[in-house]
């Protein structure tokens, strides 16, 4: 049972921080798995992106959501921010064409140490990407200040591992619900997509600061 454990935590290390070539293959799951897809393309649904919006991803993988984004902001600006290097060749080179057109812009970083941009975003979105955050409050507090008055955050997330059901789906949406509202968005709300288990996403307005 301990070499089990063992090998679990190291595949869910390379999904947290992937690198090596345990890391290229977690991209390519990532990058494959129906699943991810569908995950991706809702939340990006969810924030109803404008063809001049500035957005967002904190944590982007292989950059599924961010080949998207590029699509529908053709006259705005996709930002990405992963710790991973690995991650960040491999979302580069899905992303090429906007990263070419000047629309994709992919660096290396985390949200702990959010490297610095020109302007405040429109939107902003981490999908599965707060399960790896300690003190998530202060994170999201840094990502609302990354935020122009009035824009949309959102927050999804996909429970994995033995004993993940739709229970366990709702009560992290309830979680990070209740941690957007007390760090100060507004408007806050919970979508769920009927995937196995259940996504959740949280969405939230960047209200006036008090």
């Amino acid at each position: 049972m301990k070499l089990k454990h063992r090998v679990v935590d190291a595949v869910k290390a390379q999904f947290g921080h992937p690198t090596g070539l345990g890391g290229r293959a977690a991209g390519l799951i990532m990058a494959n798995r129906s699943s991810n897809r569908r995950r991706n393309s809702w939340v990006v649904s969810l924030l109803a992106v404008q063809p001049d919006d500035r957005v967002l991803e904190i944590g982007f993988g292989p950059g599924l959501a961010i080949l998207e984004l590029s699509r529908i902001a053709t006259e705005g600006r996709v930002c990405g921010v992963d710790h991973s290097e690995l991650m960040v060749r491999q979302a580069m080179r899905r992303n090429a064409d906007g990263c070419r057109r000047g629309v994709v812009d992919l660096r290396v970083g985390s949200v702990d140490e959010l490297p610095a941009f020109d302007a405040p975003f429109d939107k902003v979105l981490a999908v599965n990407a707060a399960m790896f955050w300690g003190e998530p409050d202060a994170r999201l507090e840094k990502l609302r200040r990354m935020l122009r008055p009035g824009g949309l955050i959102a927050v999804a997330h996909q429970p994995r591992g033995p004993g993940a059901n739709d229970e366990t789906s709702a009560a992290e949406g309830r979680e990070i619900a209740a941690a957007l509202v007390r760090v100060g968005f507004s408007e806050v709300r919970v979508e769920t997509l009927n995937l196995k288990p259940a996504v959740v996403c949280a969405l939230g307005v960047n209200g006036p600061r008090t």
